[in-house]
């Protein structure tokens, strides 16, 4: 009863997990211009603005059109 209980919860998890996904708008930049020689590794996003983490270990920061806000360098990491 335990095992069965525990299977069921986790395919609900699953299900409710699926279709939250599936039900969100996001909106991911068609062209992404980065400065010359730029990596990315990570990218992030919210509805306001979106970000790039580069190799360089600086944190690009743009509007959702597009345009360049903020660029923070990260440092102690070395």
């Amino acid at each position: 009863m335990l095992t069965a209980s525990m299977i069921v919860g986790i395919l609900i998890i699953v299900t409710l997990l699926v279709i939250k996904i599936r039900s969100e708008d996001l909106n991911f930049p068609n062209n992404l211009l980065l400065p010359d020689g730029t990596k990315p590794v990570a990218f992030t996003q919210t509805k306001d603005w979106y970000s790039v983490v580069t190799e360089d270990n600086d944190i690009l920061i743009y509007k959702n059109d597009g345009t360049l806000i903020k660029s923070i360098k990260v440092s102690g990491l070395d």
